[in-house]
C-alpha cells in the first residue's frame, strides 16, 4: 500500500561525476543512507573519472532556478546541501533559491579542488562563496586545502583559517586527512567561540567524493532535526564507515562505499 512519503527532502544543488563517485550521486546516496529523500539539481556537468577532472561546463542560471523552482514548489525541503557552483554567477543563483527557503539548513560544501587536484571554478569563485553565500549558510565544510583557498592563507593551520572565515559563517567544519598524521583531527568551529576536535583512525589510501559524502550525511542530519554538533558526529562517523568499505572500481581514487552491498537484495 502506498503512503505519504514521511522521509525529510534535502535540495542538492551539485554538480554531476559521470565516475559516480563524487556529485549528485554522492548526494544521492548518502542522503538515503541518512533516511532522507534527495532532490538533486543539476548545476554544472564534468568530465571527469576517478583520477582527476580534466573539463567542466556551469548550466545556464534560469535552468538551475528552473531545476530549484520546481523542487520547491512539490516538496516540502527540510535542508540544501550546496556541492560544485563553479562560476560566481551561480553563487548568485544559489542565494535567490534561498530567499524562498527562508529558516532552511544549508550545508555548504565549497568545492573547489577535484580530489585529483584539478580546478572546478576560478579563483573568483572562492571569494563569492567566501563573501557572499558562507554568511548564509548553517555550517560549511571546507577540508583543510579549500580552507586555505577560502581564507587566502596558503600555509595556514585549521586554527588561522578559521580565524579569518568566522566572521562570515556561523559554523566551520574543517577536515583533516590531507598531511601525515596517524590520526585525523575535524574540527567544527561553532558560533559561539567554541572548537570541538573528533578524531578517527587515519585509513591507507586516497578517495574520490569524500567530502560531497560528508556534506551530503550532514545535511540529511540536519533535515532529520538533529542538532548541529550532534549531527556533525553522526556524519563523520558515516563517512568514515564509508571510506572504510572503499573500493577503486577505476584507475584512480577509491570510491566511498555508502550504501552496504545488501541494499537492493
Amino acid at each position: 500500500m502506498k503512503t505519504t512519503n514521511s522521509r525529510p527532502v534535502v535540495l542538492c544543488l551539485s554538480g554531476h561525476d559521470p565516475s559516480g563517485g563524487a556529485g549528485l550521486q554522492a548526494d544521492i546516496e548518502a542522503l538515503i543512507a541518512q533516511g532522507c529523500h534527495a532532490a538533486p539539481a543539476v548545476t554544472a556537468l564534468t568530465v571527469q573519472d576517478t583520477v582527476n577532472v580534466s573539463d567542466f561546463r556551469v548550466l545556464d542560471r534560469e535552468w538551475v532556478l528552473a531545476q530549484a523552482r520546481a523542487v520547491i514548489a512539490d516538496l516540502p525541503v527540510a535542508a540544501v546541501k550546496l556541492g560544485m557552483l563553479g562560476s560566481v554567477e551561480m553563487v548568485e543563483t544559489v542565494l535567490e533559491i534561498m530567499q524562498s527557503l527562508p529558516g532552511v539548513p544549508l550545508v555548504c560544501d565549497p568545492v573547489l579542488r577535484a580530489g585529483g587536484g584539478g580546478a572546478l571554478g576560478k579563483d573568483e569563485v572562492g571569494y563569492a562563496i567566501r563573501e557572499r553565500l558562507l554568511p548564509v549558510a548553517t555550517i560549511a565544510t571546507p577540508n583543510l586545502p579549500e580552507a586555505r583557498i577560502l581564507a587566502e592563507l596558503p600555509d595556514g593551520t585549521p586554527d588561522e583559517c578559521a580565524a579569518k572565515l568566522l566572521p562570515f559563517c556561523r559554523n566551520l567544519l574543517i577536515t583533516g586527512g590531507h598531511g601525515d598524521e596517524t590520526e585525523v583531527h575535524n574540527r567544527l568551529y561553532t558560533h559561539d567561540g567554541k572548537c570541538h576536535t573528533f578524531t578517527c583512525q587515519r585509513l591507507p589510501g586516497s578517495y574520490h567524493g569524500s567530502g560531497c559524502t560528508l556534506a551530503s550525511a550532514l545535511s540529511g542530519r540536519l533535515a532529520l532535526g538533529e542538532e548541529l554538533s550532534s549531527a556533525v558526529r553522526s556524519a563523520l562517523d558515516y563517512t568514515w564507515r564509508t571510506l572504510r568499505d572503499a573500493e577503486q572500481p577505476g584507475h584512480g581514487q577509491y570510491v566511498p562505499r555508502r550504501l552496504p552491498l545488501d541494499f537492493c537484495q
